[in-house]
């Protein structure tokens, strides 16, 4: 019966901050099955985008992690908006407790809309293309590309130890390569951007996975700068490039949603 209790308790789960005051709704589009109205809370100019929540632990599964990230998509259409951490819930039923952290946090929240004003993340993900990479290789490093000649005839059981090195050697040279793209890449487009968060690679064949924040005013010099950099490299290198995120990279809001 207290388990029962417990799933039933109903909070409010925030997805987000903005600098707005007065009613405001973006209809029916709330985390989980029951597509609760998501709506704000305001305190002093500063409000809480919220919707109706069970208190609970969402799992990071894909389809609540897309219904959060939805949320702030549609927010900020409209809003510079500083994004709340994934499963963030007030146990207040009630906005009173939405109001508590608003009043607390006053100051955090205005220097970071303060601080975000006027940006956004854009993301852009690079790969090598496998077969374009390779060859490069074998055309850049005569050493790699003498050895590969005189084993190409041979037979291999008799030259084991000789292709584990060119192995070897050739995975130092893709470790080469990917820096010097992923330099040259980086040296172009982060004097375009305000702030570079360069995250970790996965995958041998990815060479750059980074989130730059920009300003909106310079963000059509940074979609041709990004342009620029698929056609010179689009031969061996393919660009995924994501326009206009939420600062994810920039702003991780933890909030503490029991104020004293």
């Amino acid at each position: 019966m207290n388990q029962e209790q417990e799933i039933q308790k109903e909070g409010k789960y925030i997805y987000g901050i903005i600098r707005h005051s007065g009613p405001l709704d973006f209809g029916p589009i709330g985390i989980g099955k029951r597509t609760d109205l998501v709506y704000g809370v305001h305190f002093n100019g500063i409000m809480a985008i919220v919707s109706n929540s069970p208190v609970m632990v969402y799992e990071a599964r894909r389809v609540n992690m897309i219904a959060h990230e939805k949320v702030l998509e549609e927010v900020m259409k409209r809003f510079t908006v500083l994004p709340v951490r994934f499963s963030t819930i007030s146990e207040h039923k009630d906005e009173s407790g939405i109001l508590k952290i608003l009043e607390q946090d006053y100051k955090k929240f205005d220097d970071l809309l303060t601080q975000m004003d006027g940006k956004k993340e854009l993301g852009l993900k690079i790969l090598a293309h496998e077969a374009q990479i390779y060859e490069t290789i074998v055309e850049k490093y005569d050493d790699i590309r003498i050895m590969r000649g005189k084993l190409m005839n041979l037979p291999a059981e008799k030259t084991h130890y000789q292709r584990m090195k060119i192995g070897e050697m050739v995975a130092e040279a893709l470790k080469k390569e990917k820096e010097t793209y992923k330099n040259s890449i980086l040296s172009v487009l982060s004097p375009l951007a305000e702030e570079v968060k360069v995250n970790d690679n996965y995958g041998e064949m990815m060479v750059l996975n980074a989130a730059f924040l920009i300003k909106t005013t310079m963000e059509t010099d940074f979609d041709t700068a990004v342009t620029a950099l698929d056609e010179k490299f689009g031969n061996v290198l393919t660009f995924k490039y994501v326009g206009t995120l939420p600062p994810y990279n920039f702003v991780n809001l933890v909030i503490n949603t029991n104020p004293r």
